[in-house]
């Protein structure tokens, strides 16, 4: 077997190394001004008033729904093609989340589900930026502001992507950021949170320290807690990291774009293989390339076409389990599924039962991330590209 070829991972040079450096000899390693730095350059690149560094872009999600006033007596829509992170954050705060399906062809959130799900509870919706696609955020907002919504964005795959000619980032009301080493730029770990709501960047102020506030007009020393926070600070030797980075987004993304380009060439007329496209008004920076393989066709169960590329070498990976798949949400919401696991034991002959997600179970069965990342070498894109046709052939 070949050496592994990871699905994704950091690109860390000497100039990041250099710039951490500088950081770990200054008087401040954290809660110093790299940080505030560091979301000041956020925030310019993606075109909006203000930006909160946190520890995790679990964090920044948590965050987010705080800043938004999501209560117990809250019901929250969520796709459930995503990460367990992008629901539990609603249950953080004691509300409900409620899931959705997903359109088939992006994995993205379906607007259609979205309207299908509003209640009087209703309080807000997360949509995901799958793989870094822009979701349809024209429709998602106009359904927002008719209903009074707030509008979440888990942008975690997509820091540099654009949505008709704006920055995702700049248009939801909260939009959140992973720093995680697999994201388009890393700070180790690390998330971040963006608005043009000044109410909802002082709640985020506070909820990262503990929920507390200082009021020097009493005595320099003096603060009060006002909320129940928590401890999500970022520290400088991250902030360091992400400003070095922030500085080469632009090539990591131009790489990536390559990437997916080079691959889509390769396998677009392929039978049994269906590559991700960019929807027309969407610039996408391609966290993820995820294919998906016709199992039936190609007479293979799903363990054995990722049991098969690992066993050559790549380090494939699978997005999503989706989230109503998980023992949690069965036992404490009563979702259920249609596909169960031993349909990946044995060849299915049909699709998914009907259920209340059929697109994200079939996108679920159908789908296998192959290794995107900026230095991914052209010999180990060749690999890739030629293992993956001789498992459509065989």
């Amino acid at each position: 077997m070949k050496p592994l070829i990871p699905y994704s991972k950091q690109w860390i040079d000497n100039s990041d190394i250099k710039y951490i450096t500088k950081i770990l000899r200054s008087d401040w390693i954290t809660q110093g001004p790299t940080i505030e730095k560091f979301e000041k350059t956020i925030a310019k690149y993606v075109g909006t008033k203000y930006a909160v560094a946190v520890s995790s872009g679990t964090a920044a999600l948590h965050a987010a729904c705080f800043a938004a006033e999501i209560k117990p007596s809250n019901e929250v829509i969520v796709p459930t093609l995503t990460f367990a992170a992008s629901a539990n954050c609603v249950l953080y705060l004691g509300a409900k989340p409620v899931l959705v399906d997903i359109d088939y062809e992006t994995g993205n959130i379906d607007v259609n589900e979205i309207r299908k799900k509003i209640t009087k509870r209703t309080k807000a919706i997360i949509a995901v930026d799958f793989a870094g696609h822009p979701a349809d955020w024209d429709k998602i907002k106009k359904v927002a502001k008719s209903h009074n919504l707030v509008t979440i964005d888990d942008a975690a795959h997509a820091l540099g992507s654009q949505y008709h000619g704006q920055k995702i980032g700049s248009i939801a009301d909260l939009t959140i950021f992973s720093f995680h080493p697999v994201k388009t730029i890393t700070t180790g770990e690390g998330g971040m949170v963006v608005t043009n709501n000044k109410n909802y960047y002082e709640r985020l102020l506070r909820f990262r320290h503990h929920g507390i506030i200082k009021k020097t007009k009493i005595g320099g020393w003096f603060y009060e807690m006002v909320d129940l926070g928590y401890n999500l600070r970022m520290t400088d030797i991250q902030a360091a990291l992400g400003i070095s980075q922030l500085g080469k987004i632009d090539k990591f993304i131009k790489k990536r774009r390559a990437i997916v380009k080079k691959y889509n060439k390769n396998f677009q007329d392929l039978p049994n293989i269906k590559v991700p496209k960019e929807k027309k008004g969407s610039i996408c920076a391609w966290h993820l390339y995820p294919a998906r393989f016709n199992l039936q066709k190609l007479g293979k169960t799903k363990k054995q076409i990722y049991d098969f590329l690992k066993s050559k070498g790549l380090g494939v990976q699978v997005h999503y389990i989706p989230i109503h798949f998980h023992p949690y949400y069965q036992k404490h919401f009563g979702y259920k599924r249609s596909l169960q696991p031993s349909s990946f034991d044995k060849l299915r002959t049909t699709g998914p039962k009907k259920g209340d997600f059929n697109n994200a179970e079939k996108f679920y069965e159908e789908e296998i991330s192959l290794p995107l990342f900026p230095s991914l070498k052209k010999t180990e894109i060749d690999y890739v590209v030629k293992t993956v046709k001789n498992l459509i052939r065989s």
